[in-house]
């Protein structure tokens, strides 16, 4: 049924404290999925997957010695950064646009996509997290500059966080250090829905988390990805630190 695998993880056995995910790092649509009805163009846009994000995510895990467990699918194909039964699993409409392929999506279609890839996506992460004695889990996307009828986003660097902010808020105390830097925490989303990739795989478990979103026009190149990457890396070292010292 697969014509793909629905994850790939790189850097699987590096010693680094961290594992990172890209949970939405890639506009592909498996061939047995169908055609979801939107024009190219709209497949390269943010609400089929976070452009720039597995750069970046790609990149840390090469600087921070970690691994990284990246999606092969499409966010409108099912989304991995959701709960199960989150009513916005499989989305059939998106920053104004219509999906489609998923207008008539039946509860069939919606278990074939997470037997086929919401599951083994989240059960290579906790594969990773289960190898580690006490992993970080840090989570990369990006956001839009500008949502459709709304007004621009001035944040260069989203922090977001649930119940747990201790890494979070560590984190953004180094960062405050980049002169000029725009820092939003908890934007442009909240970081808290029951179900998701951080709930799922960190909060639950009592491991330090965080999660960055990095505006995707500011990583929209292979050099600025590693950028970011290199600016942000010892930002994370030091707030790992920091709330593991005893």
């Amino acid at each position: 049924m697969n014509d793909h695998t629905p994850f790939i993880v790189t850097g699987r056995q590096r010693p680094g404290p961290w594992v990172i995910t890209a949970d939405h790092a890639t506009n592909h649509v498996p061939d047995w999925v169908g055609d979801l009805g939107l024009d190219p163009a709209d497949m390269q846009r943010h609400i089929a997957f976070d452009p720039g994000a597995e750069g970046v995510a790609l990149a840390l895990g090469d600087l921070l010695d970690s691994p990284v467990v990246a999606s092969r699918f499409s966010r409108l194909v099912i989304d991995p950064n959701r709960g199960a039964d989150d009513p916005t699993l499989v989305m059939q409409l998106y920053d104004g646009t219509i999906i489609p392929g998923n207008r008539h999506v039946t509860d069939a279609d919606r278990a074939e996509r997470q037997a086929n890839l919401y599951d083994p996506y989240h059960a290579a992460i906790d594969g990773v997290m289960r190898d580690r004695d006490a992993p970080a889990y840090l989570a990369i996307h990006s956001f839009t500059p500008q949502l459709n009828g709304r007004p621009p986003r001035p944040w260069h660097i989203g922090i977001l966080y649930a119940e747990d902010d201790r890494l979070s808020v560590a984190l953004e105390s180094s960062l405050r250090s980049e002169t000029g830097l725009i820092i939003g925490m908890n934007e442009p989303y909240v970081g808290k829905l029951p179900g998701d990739s951080v709930d799922t795989h960190a909060l639950r478990h009592g491991h330090h988390n965080t999660l960055i979103e990095l505006r995707n026009d500011l990583i929209d190149t292979a050099e600025k990805q590693r950028a970011w990457a290199e600016r942000l890396a010892p930002h994370l070292t030091a707030a790992l630190s920091k709330v593991s010292a005893p």
